[in-house]
């Protein structure tokens, strides 16, 4: 079965760098799109960045940049200048178009926790 699992995430300052992985296993890593969605206290889940299978990105939030390891079936989320409205529960996602990921993504992982402190 499909299974994401993400990591990286922890507690940092206002202003730290913090970069998120997500391992991907039980499908064809290079025939999907990748991507990273996050949801705040009290807030509705909210999409931050997707990129295709040949690198096709769509960002939401121009301090982060998404990239993925096709060798390492590993998408990353490079996150810089944090702010304490940053805080949430990160989650990857994957499906098989970046469309459908930022509709309704087929798979999630369980989250990661970053906190900001100010």
């Amino acid at each position: 079965q499909v299974q994401l699992v993400e990591s990286g995430g922890g507690l940092v300052q206002a202003g730290d760098s913090l970069r998120l992985s997500c391992a991907a296993s039980g499908l064809t890593f290079s025939s999907y799109a990748m991507g990273w969605f996050r949801q705040a206290p009290g807030k509705e889940r909210e999409f931050v960045a997707a990129i295709s299978g040949n690198g096709v990105i769509t960002s939401a939030e121009g301090r982060f940049t998404i990239s993925i390891d096709n060798a390492k079936n590993t998408v990353y989320l490079q996150m810089k200048s944090l702010k304490p409205e940053d805080t949430a529960v990160y989650y990857c996602a994957a499906d098989v178009s970046r469309l459908l990921l930022r509709s309704a993504p087929r798979y999630w992982g369980q989250g990661t926790q970053v906190t900001v402190s100010s």
